[in-house]
């Protein structure tokens, strides 16, 4: 197998799952915003040190929390870009 070709699924799979760790922890805040339980925490803490950044950069916004929906979008683009070659 050619090295270039399995860094590329590689890097697909891992954006994938990071998209999928990120949708559920949207989801999970709906219905326990404070995390508790295993799962909760795994998605927290899992989720936490990408979404941190993008949380600075962003203004307050009240109660909403917008900056899983900008990782989630830039996820999205980078699979794209992954997908296209």
């Amino acid at each position: 197998m050619d090295v270039p070709a399995f860094l590329r699924v590689f890097v697909q799979l891992l954006v994938t799952a990071l998209f999928i760790v990120v949708t559920g922890r949207i989801l999970i805040s709906w219905v326990n915003p404070r995390f508790e339980g295993p799962v909760a925490r795994f998605l927290y803490d899992t989720t936490e040190p990408l979404l941190a950044p993008i949380r600075g950069i962003l203004p307050r916004s009240g109660m909403m929390d917008f900056s899983p929906m900008v990782l989630g979008m830039v996820l999205l683009i980078l699979m794209r870009v992954l997908l296209l070659r």
